[in-house]
């Protein structure tokens, strides 16, 4: 496996290899990660993952300077899981000191969810995952269904700027007990941690209300909104929204995402789940 630092030494490494599929993280690697790594591999001759926390997605309240940087345990996951290429970068290369500043968005699915709460965001997003399919030319790029919001913009960014490459939707990865798998879960402490299982267990159990009939999708957010009350955790959003437009939905008639998003003491955790017919 070759770990490389640079675009020019990262484009002609790429360019000895067949078709690639492109695993892009910001590191601290979990299970979740290593199913990315496994489903690229089922889809391309070889797996390739970024590992680089991209400053341009953090807002200035946000978390970028403790966002846990782990490289070297990283690079190992990288290799047992039999990726080929690691391509870590640093800012400055990712971003030269005098380039004028570059603005991409989609603004019909960024304003909602995420986006709302933290402005700008997604700016970022588009910005690093261009410059990503740009220098490593993946054949297919996957993603997973935890940040849902974020996996839409990328599908529809790639088929508004017509790039070659596959968007593959991953399924989110859970610990044992539930909750979600995620970078963010290490600053949890016991106690935060057990109250954080309210979430799983409010989309759990708003997915078995629709199963059982329910349309409303008013009833079904405040059912989540009191699991998330009773164990303390400050919600940014909790919502039902079309899972192609992202726009709000009252009444459930198709596939239907519930999503949140909540501060468990000062670990911000998303969630959502897929619901109806």
């Amino acid at each position: 496996m070759k770990c490389l630092g640079t675009i020019s030494e990262c484009r002609t490494e790429r360019a000895s290899l067949g078709r690639v599929a492109l695993v892009a993280t910001m590191g601290a690697l979990h299970e979740g990660h290593i199913s990315l790594m496994q489903i690229a591999r089922e889809h391309a001759d070889h797996g390739v993952v970024s590992i680089f926390v991209n400053p341009t997605q953090f807002g200035p309240t946000e978390d970028l300077s403790r966002y846990p940087r782990p490289i070297d345990e990283d690079l190992e996951i990288c290799r047992a899981a039999g990726m080929a290429m690691v391509f870590n970068p640093s800012a400055g290369e990712m971003y030269p000191a005098r380039a004028p500043q570059l603005l991409l968005d989609m603004p019909d699915l960024t304003g909602a969810l995420e986006g709302r709460h933290r402005p700008g965001h997604f700016k970022g997003v588009c910005q690093v995952v261009t410059k990503l399919f740009n220098i490593i030319r993946p054949d297919a790029a996957c993603f997973g269904q935890k940040d849902y919001q974020q996996l839409r913009v990328i599908q529809a960014m790639t088929e508004a700027l017509d790039f070659d490459i596959r968007i593959i939707p991953c399924p989110t990865v859970r610990e044992p007990d539930g909750l979600a798998m995620s970078s963010r879960n290490r600053y949890l402490s016991p106690e935060e941690r057990r109250r954080a299982l309210a979430i799983n267990r409010g989309l759990s159990e708003a997915e078995a209300q629709v199963r059982q009939g329910v349309r409303q999708t008013n009833r079904l957010t405040a059912g989540i909104q009191r699991e998330l009350l009773a164990e303390h955790i400050n919600m940014d959003y909790v919502a039902a929204v079309d899972p192609l437009t992202l726009r709000p939905v009252e009444l459930i008639t198709g596939p239907t995402l519930l999503a949140v998003a909540g501060r468990v003491g000062a670990t911000r955790l998303i969630d959502n789940r897929v619901v109806g017919p």
